[in-house]
């Protein structure tokens, strides 16, 4: 099993999703986040004084998944989220030792 973690612009969310979607997973978890890499902000005037943005709205979706769906997935995020400018975000990949679901105590690829 692997996690994917992808960190993207909040108003590709909902494209990433269904491009998850049509792709067969069921689930994902979605966490508004904050930050900033090489772009490091940005600058504002409000009220005719500038101000300094250093940390800029992001979503971060986090979805584990059986192997063989790995490459899909990052194919379909990377699809989705792309802008061509810069902070469109990022992808990790991360393997999983266990899953277990709670409800029913399934583990491995059932609990997912």
């Amino acid at each position: 099993m692997k996690k994917i973690e992808a960190i993207i612009k909040p108003f590709k969310l909902d494209e990433v999703k269904d491009a998850l979607h049509e792709i067969g997973l069921q689930g994902i978890t979605v966490i508004e986040a904050k930050g900033f890499g090489r772009q490091k902000g940005h600058t504002e005037l409000y009220r005719g004084a500038e101000y300094v943005v250093d940390f800029l709205p992001k979503v971060k979706l986090e979805v584990v998944l059986e192997d063989d769906l790995v490459e899909r997935a990052v194919e379909a995020i990377q699809t989705a989220a792309h802008t061509g400018r810069i902070g469109d975000g990022k992808i990790f990949i991360t393997t999983v030792e266990q899953a277990i679901r709670i409800r029913t105590g399934e583990t491995g690829n059932d609990a997912i």
